[in-house]
């Protein structure tokens, strides 16, 4: 990863940080003016927001950190690791939200300052459009998981205060009962965006294959290189920012070690050109060795 990635992560963390934290003021104020449960889920979730933000602050600094002796392949999974506990923080969210709406469902209470509340709402809105254009640059800058999973609460936080604008509004309307079911129907979205962001964290911290995509990119990019006769054992899964091959190459088998060699840094460079974050090894065997003896764990 370069000085500029690196840069930009840790604007992306600060971003966050900054923004969840000014909104759970501004949330603050409105609910303790309202009382509505539609804002007090959309002030929990900012609460959460900064919970797992500062988690994010805290995993990224340590992902960028370079590979040492203890770690090889660096310490990118600390993002898969914030990204778990990301959703560990949503959903508790999402379980208190749903248990203090069930109760003011049955004592219903009635709203005041909805305007306030309005406001407030509104205000967080286009606080959030703007940091998620913010985030998305980054990503697509720098493919970040941690990144990913926390603009894809902020998704969420979009959806929860719209719904606490339509809770608003009908309440003012005096449909005070519509006011704790949208409360729940914005933590039952705030589970599933739980759900999700867990989902991708464990699939990097249990070392998934990446996409088939990728996967048939590298092989096509291998058997193109002059010298390759076939492309077997490739293996591939990331580490934070890091796209982790392993392959082997079938060669003539009359070849000295050091043309071998010339076409295993060939192919390496090619791949390279494509996608210079992946980190790459490559065997090279001689074609038709019979490799049945080894299990594929034993083949590096």
């Amino acid at each position: 990863m370069n000085n500029r990635q690196e840069s930009l992560l840790r604007a992306a963390t600060y971003a966050s940080v900054a923004t969840a934290s000014i909104l759970v003021v501004a949330k603050l104020y409105a609910w303790l003016a309202t009382g509505s449960v539609s804002l007090m889920a959309s002030l929990v979730d900012s609460l959460m927001d900064v919970g797992a933000s500062a988690v994010n602050l805290i995993a990224v600094r340590y992902a960028l950190m370079p590979a040492d002796d203890e770690h090889r392949f660096g310490h990118g999974k600390a993002e898969a690791l914030a990204g778990l506990a990301q959703a560990m923080f949503i959903l508790g969210s999402a379980i208190f939200l749903v248990l203090h709406a069930i109760d003011r469902l049955f004592s219903p209470l009635p709203l005041d300052n909805v305007s306030d509340g309005l406001a407030v709402i509104v205000f967080s809105m286009i606080a959030t459009v703007a940091l998620l254009a913010f985030q998305s640059w980054v990503i697509r800058q720098t493919q970040s998981t941690a990144i990913r999973a926390d603009a894809l609460h902020y998704t969420a936080d979009l959806a929860t205060n719209g719904a606490a604008v339509l809770a608003l509004l009908l309440a003012a309307q005096g449909l005070l009962s519509l006011d704790p079911i949208i409360g729940i129907g914005i933590a039952a979205y705030i589970a599933y965006s739980a759900a999700r962001i867990g989902a991708q964290a464990i699939h990097l911290l249990m070392d998934r294959e990446l996409s088939e995509a990728f996967r048939a990119e590298i092989e096509k990019t291998a058997r193109a290189t002059p010298g390759v006769i076939e492309v077997h054992g490739l293996r591939t899964w990331q580490s934070g920012l890091t796209k982790i091959v392993q392959m082997h190459i079938e060669l003539a088998p009359d070849i000295t070690l050091e043309r071998a060699h010339v076409i295993a840094v060939d192919v390496e460079r090619r791949i390279l050109q494509q996608d210079p974050g992946v980190d790459i090894t490559i065997h090279q065997d001689p074609l038709g060795l019979d490799e049945n003896h080894a299990s594929p764990g034993d083949q590096f």
